[in-house]
């Protein structure tokens, strides 16, 4: 199969509605995937004996100005505060338990030390004690919610 007739494909699915599509043969797999509109969102190919070219993206969505600009603003205006990250991948909980107030909250000053947060990891509750002195600025992770390793969680302010 050449560029040609996946592009053909490509298009065949995109018209069809179909949102999306798998081809197997021998020396190659090729899935297609559609967004709601019906363009074509990617194609890829997956050789696994004779070398077969990639088929490009056929549409792409239109990337926004605006958004763009604005996150070198706000980077600026964060960048004045230290992040505190998730030194491990699991569950985080502001409270130490459903009953009891949070640790931390947007205004609490905290010390080098104090505990900010709990994260459970195989079912271990890790305190995760902060590393500066400050004033919390912005909570980035809800309550019990999924967090990855280096995965920022506070804005505090040093000062």
């Amino acid at each position: 199969m050449d560029i040609r007739e996946i592009q053909n494909l490509i298009k065949f699915v995109a018209k069809s509605g179909a949102t999306e599509v798998k081809l197997e043969m021998d020396d190659f797999k090729i899935t297609i995937k559609t967004t709601t509109e019906g363009a074509a969102e990617a194609a890829t190919a997956f050789v696994q004996h004779i070398p077969v070219q990639q088929a490009a993206p056929v549409a792409a969505a239109p990337v926004a100005a605006a958004p763009v600009a604005a996150a070198p603003a706000a980077a600026d205006e964060n960048a004045k505060y230290i992040t505190i990250k998730s030194p491990i991948i699991g569950t985080l909980y502001r409270k130490p338990s459903p009953d009891k107030a949070a640790f931390v909250e947007v205004g609490s000053t905290i010390s080098k030390g104090d505990v900010v947060c709990v994260i459970e990891a195989m079912k271990l509750f890790n305190e995760i004690e902060s590393e500066i002195s400050g004033k919390i600025v912005k909570v980035l992770v809800d309550d019990a919610s999924p967090v990855e390793f280096d995965q920022p969680l506070f804005l505090v302010d040093p000062s």
